[in-house]
C-alpha cells in the first residue's frame, strides 16, 4: 500500500515537472466516479462503520430471548482442632455442584420494544449518514476532474502564451537590428516574456496539486481525462430544488431518525418505572464427596417459576434518566431545524453559484472571442507602423487573462451544479451512473438482523410493547411555520436563471 501511494504521487509530480505526457489510460468522469466509489478510504471507512451499527440491532434483539448458564462449584476445607481425637486433630471435607439455568423475559414494560426501536432508527439514521460521505467523497471527485481539467488548460495556455511571447521577442529584436523600433520596445518584450515564464512554472505547480489531489480521492493519477460531461437532473426551478433537498438531504433525513431514536429512548427510560416478569428455571445437584460424582445425579432438583420485579425506590435514578433522555430528544429536535436551515443555506448558496458561474461562462465566451479577434488586429497593425510593441503585448495579455477566466468560469459552473445536487440529496452513485453497482447498507442489515433468532421472539416483542410507556413525538405542527417562514425568505432572495 505504501508503495502504491508513492508510486501515485510520483505520476502526479513527475508528469508535469518533466513535461511528460500522462499515463497511457485515458479516463471518463464515470470511471473515475466509479474507482472513488469502490476504494476511497472515507467511503470504505463508514460503510464498515455503518455494519458496526447494524449489529446494534442484534443487540437489542438479544434481550427477547432466553438466557442459559452452567454452573459449576467445588470446595475443599481442612479444620485443625486442639487435642487427641476424636475430640480433636484434623478434619477434611470437600463438596461440589453443578446447575443449570434459564432465563426468559416475559414483559419488560416496553424497554426491549423502545430498545429494538431505537436501534432501528439509529441503523437508519446511519444510512443517511453513510448517504452524506458519499455524496462528499463524489462531490469531491468532481471538483478534482474539473480541477486537472482546468489547470491543464491553463497550462497549454501558457506554454502558448510563452511561445507568442519568444517569437514576439524574436521579431522585436530583428526590427531593433535595422532600426524601426528602439531599444525599449525590446526591453518590454524581454519583461513579459520573463514573466510568462514564471506564469508557466506557477501552472505547472498548480497542475501538479490538482493531480496529486485526484489521485487522493480517486485511488490513481489522472491521464486524458474527457471533457466534464453534462451533469444530470439540475434544476432550472429554485423552488423545485429547495423542495427536493427538504426531502431529500441526507443530514435533514439523518437528524430526524436521529430525533425518533431519541423518542424512543425517553419511552425506554420512562419504561423503568413499570414492572418486569421473568420466566426462570434450574436444574442442577450437589455432593458432599467429590471422590462420587454421581451422587451429583441422585441429589438433583428441578425448580421453575415466574418472578416478578417491581421498582419502589432506586434513589433518583429512573427519573434522572428520564430527564436526561427528554433533553436529548429536545436536542435531536433542535438538530433537525439546524439541519434544514443549513440545507436551505446550501441550496441557495449553490444555486446562486451555479446561475453566477453561468453568465461569467457566457460572458467569458464572448471575452475570448472579442479579444481573439483584437489581437490579431493589433499584430498586423503593428506590421504596418500603426501600433506599438507594447500595444501588442498587452492585448496578447489580455486575450490570455480572457482565455483563463473562461477555464475557470467552466470548472466554476460545473462545481457549482455539482455541490447543487448535493445539497438536493441527488449526487449519489446511481444518480450519476445508473449502470453503477452500488453498495446497499440494507443488505448487510438483512443478513444480520435475525441472527440468533427463536421461534417466539415476535410474540415476546408483540407481549413486551403492551402497555408500554408511548413514544411522545416531536409537535411538527409547531416547527411548521418556522420552515415555511425560512423558506419564503430564502425563495425571495434566491436568483433566478
Amino acid at each position: 500500500m505504501l508503495k502504491r501511494t508513492r508510486a501515485l504521487a510520483s505520476v502526479a509530480v513527475i508528469a508535469v515537472i518533466t513535461g511528460m505526457s500522462a499515463p497511457a489510460w485515458a479516463e471518463t468522469l464515470r470511471e473515475a466516479l466509479a474507482l472513488a466509489y469502490q476504494t476511497n478510504p472515507s467511503l470504505l471507512a463508514q460503510r464498515a462503520n455503518q455494519r458496526a451499527l447494524d449489529e446494534t440491532i442484534v443487540q437489542a434483539r438479544a434481550g427477547l430471548r432466553p438466557s442459559l448458564d452452567v454452573t459449576a462449584s467445588a470446595s475443599y476445607s481442612r479444620t485443625n482442632s486442639p487435642g487427641a481425637p476424636p475430640l480433636g486433630g484434623v478434619s477434611e471435607s470437600d463438596s461440589g455442584g453443578v446447575s443449570i439455568g434459564l432465563s426468559q423475559t416475559l414483559w419488560s414494560g416496553g424497554r426491549i420494544g423502545h430498545g429494538i426501536s431505537a436501534a432501528e432508527a439509529n441503523i437508519l439514521a446511519g444510512r443517511e449518514d453513510l448517504r452524506d460521505i458519499e455524496q462528499t467523497v463524489l462531490t469531491s471527485v468532481i471538483q478534482a476532474y474539473a480541477d486537472v481539467i482546468r489547470d491543464s488548460e491553463i497550462l497549454a495556455i501558457r506554454q502558448s502564451n510563452l511561445g507568442v511571447l519568444q517569437r514576439q521577442l524574436e521579431e522585436a529584436s530583428a526590427r531593433f537590428e535595422v532600426g524601426e523600433i528602439t531599444r525599449t520596445d525590446v526591453a518590454q518584450s524581454e519583461s513579459r516574456l520573463a514573466q510568462s515564464e514564471a506564469d508557466l512554472a506557477n501552472a505547472r505547480a498548480q497542475l501538479s496539486v490538482s493531480r496529486a489531489a485526484y489521485a487522493a480521492v480517486v485511488g490513481q493519477a489522472p491521464g486524458d481525462l474527457a471533457p466534464m460531461p453534462v451533469l444530470p437532473g439540475i434544476p432550472t426551478d429554485f423552488d423545485n430544488a429547495l423542495d427536493v433537498a427538504l426531502l431529500d438531504n441526507p443530514a435533514i433525513r439523518s437528524a430526524a431518525y436521529s430525533q425518533a431514536a431519541a423518542e424512543a429512548n425517553v419511552a425506554a427510560a420512562k419504561a423503568e418505572y413499570m414492572p418486569s416478569a421473568r420466566l426462570t428455571g434450574s436444574y442442577g445437584g450437589s455432593t458432599t464427596d467429590l471422590g462420587d460424582l454421581g451422587e451429583i445425579a441422585d441429589r438433583s432438583a428441578f425448580q421453575a417459576g415466574v418472578t416478578v420485579s417491581v421498582p419502589l425506590f432506586t434513589g433518583g435514578l429512573n427519573s434522572s434518566r428520564v430527564a436526561q433522555a427528554r433533553e436529548r430528544a429536545n436536542v435531536a429536535q433542535i438538530n433537525v431545524e439546524g439541519a434544514r436551515r443549513n440545507t436551505l443555506q446550501a441550496v441557495s448558496s449553490a444555486y446562486a453559484q451555479s446561475i453566477s458561474s453561468r453568465a461569467t461562462l457566457q460572458a467569458g465566451e464572448e471575452a475570448v472571442r472579442a479579444a481573439t479577434v483584437a489581437a490579431e488586429g493589433v499584430r498586423q497593425e503593428a506590421q504596418v507602423g500603426l501600433r506599438t510593441t507594447l500595444d501588442v503585448l498587452n492585448q496578447e495579455l489580455e486575450l490570455r487573462n480572457a482565455q483563463i477566466t473562461l477555464a475557470s468560469a467552466r470548472r466554476n459552473e460545473y462545481v457549482a451544479q455539482a455541490n447543487l445536487l448535493a445539497a438536493m440529496g441527488r449526487l449519489e452513485g446511481q444518480d450519476l451512473d445508473a449502470a453503477m453497482t452500488v453498495y446497499d447498507p440494507a443488505a448487510n442489515y438483512n443478513r444480520v438482523r435475525n441472527r440468533g433468532a427463536l421461534p417466539w421472539d415476535g410474540i415476546v416483542e408483540a407481549i413486551d410493547r403492551i402497555a408500554a410507556p408511548g413514544v411522545m413525538p416531536a409537535n411538527d405542527a409547531e416547527d411548521a411555520p418556522i420552515d415555511a417562514q425560512l423558506k419564503s425568505e430564502v425563495v425571495q432572495t434566491a436568483p433566478r436563471s
